[in-house]
């Protein structure tokens, strides 16, 4: 069989039939035979009242006339269509439409992130989320850059640190190229996610105290660096380079991954050092 590019109308509609056939009526205290239930799964009248949509509206949608249901219509159908969470996600691309709980950031880390962070250990490791918000921290990472947990929450952010707290501006010895690659990666994050008021009330305070953010947030650049090098000042041992990965993982993508490793045997030698103090 030749499968051709996807049609998304197309593909919506047949999606949308295949998982309401799926459904037994039973399931919603109807009755698995009618006399006019000449069909397998739920009436498509079923599905319009359970999903507060109009019957010729779903017919449409099944016959793929072209409509673009909105996200709201999208999640009515996902409950009543009772998706599992990798088919809402599967719909809604259909639909060219964003969950709403995508502007919804994660502001605790999962539990296996947090486990795998600790798991990386002798490698310096972090969660954050797509505002930077620190959300957990193994203590290698801890011990190189500065003890998170002795911080409010509200500063367990990576770029507040960076610009906010004066101990930090110094730690980069490439200062303006970092913030320049962090405001790039705002920036993409703050148009992916419109309504998060949190970010924006973020970007405010920066723009508003820090000139040099503001000069670079004007020039509207657009970056997601997830793979990079840094050259740090540390007190006790000195400069260190790292290399540093950004990993997203399928179940939670708004949490982000971050591992650095030795960029060169004298940054392995000092951050055995680290280690051992």
């Amino acid at each position: 069989m030749t499968i051709r590019t996807v049609d998304t109308t197309q593909e919506l509609a047949a999606f949308l039939r295949a998982r309401r056939e799926r459904l037994d009526p039973r399931d919603f205290g109807l009755p698995s035979r009618r006399q006019a239930r000449r069909t397998s799964g739920l009436r498509r009248e079923e599905v319009a009242e359970l999903a507060g949509v109009s019957v010729d509206y779903v017919v449409r949608l099944e016959q793929g006339r072209g409509l673009r249901p909105s996200a709201n219509v999208v999640e009515a159908l996902a409950r009543a269509l009772r998706l599992t969470p990798d088919e809402r996600a599967y719909l809604f691309n259909l639909a060219r439409q964003r969950p709403r709980d995508a502007d919804e950031p994660a502001t605790v880390a999962a539990p296996p992130l947090a486990r795998l962070v600790a798991d990386l250990s002798p490698l310096p490791a972090m969660l954050m989320n797509h505002r930077y918000d620190i959300l957990a921290w193994n203590g290698e990472m801890a011990r190189l850059l500065l003890d998170f947990d002795t911080l409010p929450p509200a500063q367990r952010n990576a770029m507040w640190l960076c610009l906010m707290r004066p101990e930090m501006r110094e730690v980069y010895v490439d200062r303006e190229r970092v913030v320049r690659e962090g405001i790039a990666h705002l920036r993409t994050a703050w148009a992916a996610h419109p309504e998060d008021r949190a970010l924006t009330d973020l970007i405010t305070e920066f723009t508003t105290h820090d000139e040099d953010f503001a000069r670079l947030w004007s020039e509207r650049d657009i970056k997601v660096n997830g793979r990079g090098r840094k050259v740090m000042r540390h007190p006790d041992i000195g400069v260190i380079a790292v290399q540093f990965e950004v990993l997203m993982p399928l179940q939670d993508p708004d949490q982000q991954l971050v591992i650095y490793r030795a960029a060169d045997d004298e940054s392995w030698s000092a951050l055995d050092r680290l280690r051992a103090r």
